[in-house]
């Protein structure tokens, strides 16, 4: 009887050379593209009819696999770094992060402990002390970096419940309560779903963001029974729809008086506080017990990518840290250090932080004060030339990278109509959302601009297509 041979999964032969060779030329034709494919999504049923059976007993081999994906499968995304995607909050991963993300991935470092990768976790930190430092924290903060926005909200707000359920006994009976904007991302909903909390939602003031004011107000209204579960109050700092920021210092002070945890969500626009003259935007962000940032956003680093930056670190590590005899098997001096795992909810993780830490470390930081800077000037300049088109309406001046506006005359399914025909084209890819304005709901279109490589005549481009 014939013994089967089973294929070794690391084998190096022939085809794996020449599969070698095509996937660095398919990055670097991706890298060097500079016009780029848009892309096109297809029902899974199309999809399936184009590639076939694709998992199978004896493999299609490693060319057929690629020539699928380069072929069909990659023209069925969106391309996020498309300069004409304006849609959401796109991404723009810089060339040297996106090549480091390959070398993070070669170089197979386990990022939850210093023990296990301490050389990796020490460029994470390296990132990590830059981002810290322009917050104006105290020398006690420090953060992680985590796979996104939702984690790095879900992981400061267990530890700002842990610090809530030690102050009573009492607390640990109570479901926990807390405080967030009207215009907040809809994740903290989600978060509070599984931290098992329930949410209070504060009006805007006449700057369309939550204020210290309508914040007391909510606060001063709880009955005694509600006011001992309030654990924190979650601020934005850049909200996905409009870019809008909430009056942070007056949140902070309100925060300060009744002792409860000061959390800013700045997963999209908390970024631009590396850029001097947008500091001032931010002001009482200082005084934050935890703050959000996204690098896979506005930070120019692959997916997935986010941080949680926490004022006292060791608040975080009571509330996080995991213990197990065998993570405690090496005790030379070498092995004890910084583990990512004791300040955020994941164990086994990828060191995440390395592509960021590599792109700043080749380009230096006044390169992405520049690059996050041309993300506001871009909207500006873009309001600009919405003022100048008499079959346009500027909703509202451009926040942080965020422009709203309308077509005069357009109902829902025009904006999307549009939106549709565009993509279709492999054009651009802008699509509508909602603005509420005195009670009064309207829909809009949406630019988001966060790639250096979108110029204004792609803007005009896009607003003659609205003609």
């Amino acid at each position: 009887m014939k013994k089967q041979r089973i294929k070794n999964l690391n084998s190096i032969d022939l085809e794996s050379v020449e599969m070698t060779f095509d996937i660095i030329k398919y990055v670097i034709n991706r890298l060097s593209d500079t016009k780029g494919i848009l892309g096109n999504p297809k029902s899974e049923e199309q999809l399936k009819e184009l590639v076939g059976e694709t998992i199978t007993e004896d493999g299609i081999g490693g060319e057929k696999a690629l020539e699928l994906f380069r072929d069909v499968l990659s023209k069925a995304t969106i391309s996020e770094d498309h300069p004409r995607n304006l849609a959401f909050v796109p991404a723009a991963p810089s060339k040297a992060s996106i090549l480091f993300d390959l070398v993070t991935a070669a170089s197979s470092i386990h990022g939850a402990y210093w023990m296990m990768g301490a050389g990796g976790i020490f460029c994470e930190n390296e990132a990590m002390r830059w981002l810290v430092s322009n917050t104006g924290l105290p020398e006690t903060a420090f953060g992680v970096f985590t796979s996104g926005g939702t984690a790095a909200n879900l992981s400061a707000m267990l530890a700002a419940r842990e610090v809530w359920l030690e102050k009573s006994e009492i607390n640990k009976t109570l479901k926990s309560l807390l405080i967030t904007s009207n215009g907040a991302h809809s994740s903290i909903k989600q978060m509070a779903k599984v931290l098992g909390s329930d949410v209070i939602l504060v009006e805007d003031g006449d700057n369309d963001n939550m204020n210290g004011e309508k914040l007391n107000e909510v606060i001063k209204g709880l009955q005694p029974y509600d006011y001992q579960r309030l654990f924190a109050v979650v601020a934005t700092s850049g909200t996905t729809n409009a870019g809008i920021i909430d009056e942070l210092d007056e949140i902070a002070e309100v925060c300060q008086k009744h002792n409860i945890w000061f959390h800013v969500d700045g997963a999209y626009g908390g970024a631009a506080i590396v850029v001097p003259e947008l500091k001032p935007l931010f002001k009482g962000i200082e005084k934050a017990d935890s703050i959000t940032i996204d690098p896979h956003k506005w930070l120019f680093t692959p997916y997935d990518c986010g941080a949680i930056i926490y004022r006292d670190i060791e608040q975080a590590k009571k509330a996080h840290t995991q213990k197990g005899t065998y993570l405690e098997i090496f005790k030379d001096e070498g092995a004890r250090g910084f583990n990512p795992s004791d300040y955020q909810l994941q164990l086994s993780r990828r060191t995440r932080g390395m592509p960021l830490w590599f792109s700043i470390a080749m380009h230096g930081t006044k390169a992405y004060e520049s690059a996050v800077r041309y993300g506001v000037t871009i909207a500006k300049k873009s309001a600009d030339l919405i003022k100048e088109r008499d079959y346009l309406r500027l909703i509202r001046e451009p926040s942080l990278s965020v422009v709203l506006f309308q077509r005069k005359g357009w109902e829902y399914k025009d904006y999307t109509n549009w939106t549709y025909e565009n993509l279709q084209k492999g054009f651009a890819l802008v699509t509508p959302t909602t603005w509420t304005k005195d009670g009064s709901e309207e829909v809009v279109a949406r630019f988001c601009f966060i790639n250096p490589e979108t110029t204004i005549d792609d803007v005009k481009a896009i607003l003659d297509s609205m003609e």
